[in-house]
């Protein structure tokens, strides 16, 4: 089994880079992808740079070129849903796209024309075994709608409006774009995000972004340790 795993910040891979046995780097379309193993798992590893079209550009290539069969995209993200404290883990049963919007045409807000669909629905089986391994990192994780979109969130209300239309718990800039071309590919994929910030918005983020990024990672490294069937 081989399992892609995008990161959109190079903080957010570095602790699986430092533990890949037999690594070998291949640089495609400016992106530095690593295959090797980890947990006896081959596993293919990609920093896709921050927003949507980075994310989307670096799922493709990754798909095409390294045949995964699965994909998990892990990080850091905003909260938005009650209750979410900063270094909370979500785990997405669903990703949505919060900055699309052809509601003028009689749409409903985030519907991806072309599938039209709102919400691609994540893999249960993998997506199951997330919240095992962060329940056996210790960590608090829930499992909840995770929207994407090309801005960094930090205004009450706009995070409030985004929980009020999708139901999120959590926001951030690159799940939305991996889900699409995984569903679009029949790909199975997960979205695992840690929170960054919450109320502070901004000043959360400079704080606690490197700690939430290696709770992700840790969450990722029990999470190869199961036999996971996709």
């Amino acid at each position: 089994m081989t399992i892609g795993i995008i990161a959109a910040m190079q903080m957010e891979l570095d602790g699986l880079k430092t533990v890949m046995a037999d690594a070998v780097t291949e640089t495609v379309s400016g992106m530095e992808f690593v295959r090797g193993r980890i947990a006896g798992k081959n596993v293919v590893a990609v920093v896709c740079g921050i927003g949507k079209v980075f994310a989307a550009m670096c799922a493709q290539t990754l798909i095409l070129k390294y045949a995964p069969d699965a994909v998990l995209n892990i990080g850091v993200a905003g909260a938005v849903g009650p209750g979410l404290r900063v270094l909370d883990l979500v785990v997405a049963d669903r990703v949505c796209q919060h900055d699309l919007d052809t509601s003028p045409l009689g749409d409903p807000v985030g519907m991806v024309s072309g599938v039209n669909l709102v919400y691609f629905p994540a893999d249960p089986g993998l997506s199951g075994a997330l919240l095992r391994a962060a329940a056996g990192c210790g960590y608090s994780a829930v499992a909840g709608t995770v929207a994407s979109g090309d801005q960094f969130v930090a205004d009450p209300a706009r995070k409030e409006q985004i929980h009020t239309l999708f139901g999120a718990a959590a926001v951030e800039m690159e799940g939305g774009s991996v889900a699409q071309v995984c569903a679009v590919n029949a790909v199975p994929f997960a979205v695992l995000r840690c929170v960054s910030d919450g109320d502070g918005g901004g000043m959360d983020y400079e704080t606690f972004a490197p700690r939430a990024a290696r709770q992700s990672i840790d969450v990722v490294l029990r999470f190869l340790e199961y036999e996971v069937t996709v």
